[in-house]
């Protein structure tokens, strides 16, 4: 089967280096969440937010090495939409892909809340005003919009410039703390509401990774993958970006956890961690403990590490729509390249909109990241079973990176996402289930009337019918797992009680893992990939300018 039609317009560029594919996934990584995330991690889990940070960063490096083989092997434009549709056919393909969608438009609408919650600090007309800050944050959208438009090499260039000093400051933040902050006792302190390093338990700590906006920040390793397309030697430079950049990210957030602990004044958590609240929290701790020279530097970068986030993620989001488009689950106009500026100008611009719908209905920081974190780690538990499919019937296809040990990091990755959605709660998972499934009721529907778009087969849905099933049992064990995790069976009881829960999820993940993996397939489509593939590979090693067929 066929997908792959002409492009319309022109072609992607592809001028961008190791260097700008690293710091497009660490420009995606260093966002809001070091600025907003080390608070509600300590809120959920005390001082042992750091072990949540720890433990998701093993998790997402599980996930980074997948996609690291997966990217050098085909790298595809979107590769989150492309993957899924080349292993299991139209109906996991298009179910991924909006979920992807819907996980990277949301992103740029949270970074722009950042800003402007940041600038309350200067600008107190902010404070409490949701039109004001409604229409500041759509043309902060816009300007992401504008940016991009003009150009992968444009955006590079400024994205690279951001980039470093998005690192450069949290970097600084951790240096300067260390040497200021005396209140280690914080981690073992007694509050009103719990003592000790872990005062809400091992389950405050996976609360945190999934709630607290740490598994949100992490998520930006896979720019480079979205970026594949516009990569001058794709198969050499992503898999060592993808690694680069959450290496580095890791490194850094767990610091700014350590640090932003022993700085916190006593009094401020004699509550509780979870009473713990400030509207700029790194600024405004900086301040208290006499660093105002700091403090100015933070609410400065407040403004440019989540824009230069923003302006990423609106990057790799028009990219998953030019995937889904190429993989026929929407309109060839989608599909169109800019002959002057060499970007997906329909993909972009569809991008932006649903980004600033998603400041309607989710008016803060917090209340999006549960949301963007559980759709974002759904999409990554593709990777290690389309990775599973590729090695059963393309084990002798060239792969720069050769991921050891495929078959245990990939189960892990997928248990690791599979967790990470039941730490969500109930509260985030069933808007979640309702919103995938629900799009794709309505992609059924179009599909069956006659709309220009891919059909679902019936060997689509027996490669398929895994996925719906994995995600109808997931909200059902959100809604009976324990109450620990948002549970609302029984009057918030929960049938399933800690820790037994997280085993019975983990039983689930093995189960779907293994059905997802027979239920993949080899096709046309993947065939045509893997040719495309060597062709790029072919014309980088003979000095050309490679490029994907479109």
């Amino acid at each position: 089967m066929q997908t792959d039609k002409p492009a319309v317009g022109g072609r992607l560029r592809r001028e961008m280096s190791y260097l700008d594919l690293s710091f497009a996934g660490l420009g995606a990584i260093i966002g809001s969440g070091w600025l907003f995330g080390v608070l509600y991690a300590a809120n959920y889990a005390g001082p042992a937010a750091i072990l949540a940070w720890i433990i998701a960063a093993v998790i997402v490096t599980f996930i980074a090495l997948v996609y690291a083989e997966l990217s050098g092997m085909l790298p595809e434009a979107g590769g989150i939409t492309r993957f899924p549709h080349f292993s299991h056919g139209s109906l996991v393909g298009f179910i991924m892909s909006w979920g992807a969608f819907l996980g990277y438009a949301a992103v740029p609408a949270i970074e722009a809340e950042a800003v402007v919650q940041y600038a309350e600090h200067y600008i107190t007309a902010f404070n409490g005003n949701t039109t004001l800050d409604f229409i500041v944050e759509a043309i902060i959208l816009l300007v992401f919009y504008a940016i991009n438009i003009y150009g992968v090499k444009v955006f590079a260039k400024i994205n690279s410039v951001v980039t470093f000093l998005k690192f450069v400051t949290p970097t600084l933040t951790i240096i300067v703390i260390l040497f200021v902050a005396k209140h280690w006792g914080n981690y073992t302190a007694t509050t009103a509401h719990g003592s000790g390093f872990m005062p809400y338990g091992s389950a405050g700590v996976f609360i945190a990774i999934a709630s607290g906006g740490i598994i949100f920040s992490l998520l930006g390793f896979r720019q480079a993958v979205d970026l594949a397309g516009e990569a001058k030697n794709p198969q050499r430079d992503i898999p060592r970006a993808i690694i680069t950049a959450i290496l580095l990210g890791a490194l850094v957030y767990t610091l700014v956890q350590v640090v932003f602990i022993a700085a916190l004044p006593p009094h401020a958590i004699a509550k509780g961690w979870a009473a713990l609240s400030y509207t700029s929290p790194f600024a405004q701790v900086a301040t208290i403990i006499g660093l105002g020279w700091l403090a100015s530097i933070l609410y400065a970068d407040a403004v440019l590490s989540p824009s230069g986030t923003g302006l990423v993620y609106l990057s790799s989001g028009g990219r998953v729509v030019l995937g889904s488009a190429r993989n026929n689950y929407i309109g060839n106009k989608f599909r169109g390249i800019s002959e002057r500026f060499g970007v997906p100008i329909w993909a972009m611009s569809i991008t932006v909109l649903f980004a600033i719908i998603f400041l309607l209905p989710f008016p803060s920081w917090q209340s999006l990241v549960g949301v963007i974190s559980a759709a974002t780690a759904f999409t990554y538990i593709m990777g290690p079973v389309s990775l599973a499919v590729f090695r059963k019937y393309h084990n002798d296809k060239h792969r720069p990176f050769r991921l050891g040990g495929a078959k245990l990091i990939g189960l892990l990755a997928f248990i690791g996402g599979t967790l990470i959605i039941y730490w969500s709660s109930w509260g985030v998972d069933w808007k979640l289930v309702v919103g995938i499934l629900g799009g794709t009721v309505v992609y059924l529907i179009a599909s069956a009337l006659g709309a220009p778009v891919e059909k679902i087969t019936r060997e689509d849905w027996r490669s398929g019918l895994w996925l719906p099933v994995y995600l109808l049992a997931m909200m059902a064990m959100a809604y009976f797992g324990a109450a620990r995790f948002g549970s609302p069976f029984n009057h918030g009881k929960g049938l399933i009680h800690y820790p037994f829960d997280l085993v019975v999820d983990v039983v689930l993940a093995v189960v779907f893992y293994a059905w997802a993996v027979a239920s993949g397939r080899n096709s046309q489509d993947t065939e045509e990939a893997f040719t495309r593939s060597a062709e790029v590979r072919l014309e980088v090693q003979g000095g050309g300018e490679a490029s994907l067929a479109d």
